[in-house]
């Protein structure tokens, strides 16, 4: 699946799916989380972890 493929499925733009994807977002809703594992079928802890700082 591309990337533009997922953000249009997600409903996202491909500019905040590379944000998320580099880690540079302050804060991500539940509901585009939910969509993400949904489409990439996956769980959240695939997607994020915890960093310190």
């Amino acid at each position: 699946m591309s990337t533009e493929e997922v953000a249009d499925s997600v409903g996202i733009s491909v500019g905040i799916l590379a944000r998320i994807d580099e880690g540079d977002f302050l804060a991500l809703r539940k509901s585009t989380l939910t969509r993400l594992c949904e489409v990439l079928d996956c769980q959240v802890g695939d997607i994020l972890k915890m960093v310190d700082g």
